[in-house]
């Protein structure tokens, strides 16, 4: 659990991914007791030689934790990443927000697994950081 939440990723059985299947990724409230139901259903699934459907749920047990990855600035960055990665630079540039407040919307959206952020050369010299979003398909389950 890391801050209030806890990851899962499921592809799959032996988390080999599904021909054609879109990866979904659910942000929620779900107490402990929801988030291994879930799990049982997963093993489930697996025992019987079904396809585990490709999910990345983010589950919150505070829905205030929730509310602080939620916010307006975070899901303008998020929408701007997915329309076309960039550097951390570039898209304050693109947001008009200043650099350490995208940094850390970064950080925190990175740690929840919405997007990556991967070290890239430069042509010629030196190095970058290229945001790239992860979430194909993103549902908000209040």
């Amino acid at each position: 659990m890391v801050r209030g939440h806890r990851r899962t990723r499921r592809g799959g059985l032996d988390g080999i991914q599904q021909k054609g299947q879109e990866m979904r990724t659910v942000i929620k409230v779900e107490g402990p007791a929801n988030f291994f139901k879930r799990g049982k259903r997963v093993a489930k699934l697996a025992d019987q030689g079904k396809a585990i459907p490709r999910e990345h749920i983010i589950a919150f047990e505070d829905p205030e934790e929730m509310a602080r990855l939620i916010t307006t600035a975070k899901l303008a960055l998020f929408r701007e990443v997915r329309q076309g990665a960039g550097s951390i630079t570039e898209l304050a540039e693109r947001l008009h927000r200043d650099r350490s407040a995208v940094k850390r919307d970064i950080d925190e959206l990175e740690k929840a697994g919405l997007i990556e952020v991967q070290d890239m050369p430069l042509p010629g010299h030196g190095r970058k950081k290229e945001v790239r979003a992860v979430a194909e398909q993103v549902l908000l389950a209040i």
